[in-house]
């Protein structure tokens, strides 16, 4: 079997882990601990458990790190959020229920061998101009496999995300010209945008340049921090995690 490239891993498993983390962010079982918690809405905790790895910081900062979404948008949720119990509380509860969350999906998964290279990985991938980032994998991590093993997924996702704004602002995309330019008015919405919205036609080749930017960050710190063995193990585990959702 041909050994894979950086960009072989990238290619495997970023779909994965957008969609494991997306389901430890906002699926159903951590809105009901959220509103165990004291968040009755649970969106407002997304943005609050997500923006507190920032500190007791305002919301346009932690707007300018979401990147896509309306800042007016972040700035209610996360104020909603935050004002229940405060955006330490925040980040702690919902790296708890990341890790709950891992117990309940991931136990029969077998990752302990994912999660050595996955740490490998984040602990040592670039964190410069990726702030968001830096603050997830700065978090405290479970001791148990299945629980790690869901944190680092997030994390993971965030070094993505954090990747891609870097390689969208690059390209010379504004946060709501980025989603134009990728998914369309109707995730534009999604993220809070009015109407109407600008025609991108004509920009609509820098989202591929943004993309492929994206990629190639990501390749880098794969191929600078992972064996070619490693490389395998990293791709099998991320596929065993999401047969293990399904």
């Amino acid at each position: 079997m041909p050994e894979m490239s950086g960009l072989d891993v990238v290619a495997a498993t970023y779909d994965p882990i957008h969609d494991l983390g997306t389901a430890m962010f906002i699926g159903p079982d951590t809105q009901a601990r959220a509103k165990e918690w004291g968040w009755n809405n649970p969106i407002a905790f997304y943005f609050a458990g997500r923006g507190g790895t920032l500190g007791d910081v305002d919301a346009d900062v932690v707007a300018s790190v979401f990147g896509w979404f309306n800042p007016a948008v972040v700035a209610a949720m996360y104020n909603e959020g935050i004002a229940v119990h405060g955006p330490g509380e925040a980040v702690r509860r919902m790296v708890e229920s990341n890790a709950l969350w891992g117990r309940d999906h991931l136990s029969g998964a077998g990752l302990d061998d994912w999660v050595a290279v996955a740490e490998r990985l984040v602990d040592g991938a670039e964190g410069g101009g990726r702030p968001l980032f830096v603050g997830w994998r700065s978090q405290p991590r479970a001791d148990d496999g299945p629980a790690r093993a869901a944190q680092l997924l997030q994390v993971l996702r965030e070094w993505r995300g954090a990747n891609h704004l870097v390689a969208t602002t690059a390209v010379g995309l504004s946060p709501l010209e980025a989603i134009l330019t990728n998914e369309g008015e109707g995730q534009a919405k999604f993220f809070g945008w009015p109407e109407p919205f600008a025609d991108v036609s004509a920009i609509r080749h820098k989202h591929g340049e943004a993309e492929e930017m994206t990629n190639r960050l990501c390749a880098a710190d794969i191929e600078r921090l992972l064996s070619a063995k490693e490389r395998s193990v990293f791709a099998a585990g991320v596929a065993r995690a999401r047969s293990a959702l399904a």
